[in-house]
């Protein structure tokens, strides 16, 4: 279960969520006090480069906030940002620097790394999109089973139990995602990796793959 760790989904220097996350193991497991943690960073920002702009809401002097936007706290939104027309932050939202974040799509208790794309119609909710990781238009992370049952994260015949019934998609750095996908929930997606548009994604998808359909994933060529 190693190729599911942080250490090797994402480089962290490229979040302010890097202490936060190196406290953990596994990516899903920092999503349970991602919103205070989202709080007692926003205090310690400076005022020279972030302003709070809400309740426990701090934007980068240098980000651009469509007036249409929705954004409810505990937020914190990175330099050179574009929250875009419509886009609707629920909370527990940390977006680094250089993001879209696009419009009508929706985040919910996400770490978005820096220079992460979601730029068109997409629901984020209980995720972590490492960086330069980009999701077509009109894809989704599903953070609910049908049966409401607790998520459990699968890779071949392991798995791991969460103990979370809210569980997204955990997107390693530099993942393409194609346009109308669904990434199941308790999905990992490794580093490198492109899914082609229309997939239906569940468990775990190797790093530096091309997802093309369940049971056909090949390997990158160099």
């Amino acid at each position: 279960m190693n190729e599911m760790k942080i250490t090797e989904l994402y480089d962290l220097s490229h979040t302010l969520a890097a202490p936060y996350l190196s406290q953990f193991t596994y990516p899903w497991e920092a999503l349970a006090g991602l919103g205070e943690f989202i709080v007692e960073l926003g205090k310690s920002l400076s005022k020279e480069e972030y302003e709070e702009t809400g309740e426990q809401i701090w934007v980068a002097k240098t980000a651009v906030i469509a007036p249409t936007a929705s954004i409810t706290g505990p937020a914190i939104i990175g330099k050179g940002t574009q929250v875009r027309h419509c886009a609707f932050i629920r909370g527990n939202a940390l977006v680094g620097d250089n993001a879209v974040v696009g419009n009508s799509t929706e985040l919910k208790n996400v770490i978005l790394f820096d220079h992460v794309q979601v730029p068109h119609y997409n629901y984020v909710g209980d995720s972590i999109l490492g960086y330069c990781s980009h999701m077509g238009a009109g894809s989704i992370t599903s953070n609910v089973k049908s049966d409401k049952k607790p998520v459990v994260v699968k890779a071949g015949k392991a798995s791991l139990e969460t103990g979370r019934k809210k569980v997204g998609g955990m997107l390693g750095d530099f993942v393409e995602v194609g346009c109308g996908t669904v990434i199941n929930p308790g999905s990992i997606i490794g580093k490198n990796t492109s899914i082609y548009p229309l997939s239906m994604i569940r468990g775990y998808i190797p790093a530096g793959s091309v997802y093309k359909n369940q049971g056909e994933i090949a390997k990158k060529e160099d």
